[in-house]
């Protein structure tokens, strides 16, 4: 799963890098409006986090040209803590939820979680797939109870896939949600990874559909 971090502060916006960097997100960041909102008109995001202070424009500004442009990622604003009339503008500009400096990562991250759960149509933090379960909390998948190792790659083909449970996702589809804008991305590493997966999964569990992609289906 892919996040945008669009903050101006220096030391928070390498935080949350770190921090969402940790809870095996890909993570690209923006330092002003400009480049916020280039990023998030042009690139696939699952999330943005999105500070409001922001210099060059402001982040309703940007928030507003990405709804009128028919961008529809979930965005958590940031606002500050007596900045009653911030949170009702970013929710009337169309933010999904906000949070007040300072704040806790790990609220941070739970926020997050519920926010693409919602987006994939997702009630609950575990997603299951026939015997496969997702712990999105914790990171950690098991198959009929028995965890299984993954690298952060696979955990974030196999994460993306099961928000996505039942769809087609073709490579780049993958490419797009498991790779930060700066890296060096390659399409032909995500059959290695699939096939990875599929080791490690029971038979059948991703399916090939021949010229458009893969999608997790139960057995």
């Amino acid at each position: 799963m892919r996040i945008l971090i669009v903050e101006d502060e220096p030391t928070l916006q390498a935080q949350l890098a770190e921090g969402l960097g940790a809870a095996s997100y890909a993570v690209d960041t923006a330092g002003n409006g400009v480049d916020g909102h280039y990023l998030g008109a042009s690139e696939s995001y699952d999330a943005v986090v999105l500070d409001l202070g922001l210099p060059q424009v402001d982040g309703i500004t940007v928030l507003r040209k990405w709804r009128a442009s028919g961008r529809t990622m979930p965005v958590l604003i940031l606002t500050a803590r007596d900045g009653w009339h911030e949170k009702v503008a970013g929710i009337d500009a169309g933010a999904d939820d906000y949070l007040s400096k300072p704040f806790h990562m790990e609220e941070l991250l739970a926020r997050l979680r519920a926010l693409i759960r919602r987006a994939g149509g997702h009630a609950s933090a575990e997603l299951n797939c026939g015997p496969l379960t997702l712990d999105t909390r914790n990171h950690r998948a098991t198959v009929n109870g028995q965890a299984l190792t993954l690298t952060s790659h696979e955990y974030r083909v196999l994460a993306y896939l099961m928000h996505h449970r039942d769809e087609v996702i073709s490579r780049s589809d993958l490419v797009e949600h498991i790779y930060a804008q700066d890296f060096d991305r390659d399409s032909n590493t995500v059959e290695v990874f699939i096939a990875r997966l599929r080791k490690k999964l029971p038979p059948g569990l991703i399916e090939t559909v021949r010229g458009l992609g893969y999608r997790l289906t139960p057995s």
